[in-house]
């Protein structure tokens, strides 16, 4: 079981407390009326999907119920760091782990 430090509420809880939401730090486009069907579609629903480093987006839906993002390795769950939205990462090198 994962503790998540929450940086609205001050306190590690428990994974069952947060959602994932996806990827983090996806910028909005900025007009949006001019984008084909093709951009859009690729804009909602295509995302990275990195073995190793990832930086999402999570809720605490029993709890604060606010937003805040997550430093995570997808293949330890190791959570790197824990940052409020609008916040820049601090950790952004990407591991990649090979198997041999």
């Amino acid at each position: 079981m994962l503790l998540i430090y929450c940086p609205h509420c001050g306190e590690h809880r428990e994974e069952e407390e947060f959602h994932c939401k996806g990827q983090a730090h996806i910028s909005r486009p900025a007009d949006p009326d001019n984008l084909s069907d093709k951009e859009w579609g690729e804009y909602m629903y295509f995302r990275t999907n990195p073995k190793g480093l990832s930086h999402e987006i999570w809720y605490h839906g029993i709890g604060c119920r606010k937003f805040f993002n997550v430093t995570r390795n997808t293949v330890t769950y190791e959570i790197k760091e824990v940052y409020k939205i609008g916040e820049k990462p601090s950790v952004t090198e990407q591991t990649v782990v090979t198997q041999g």
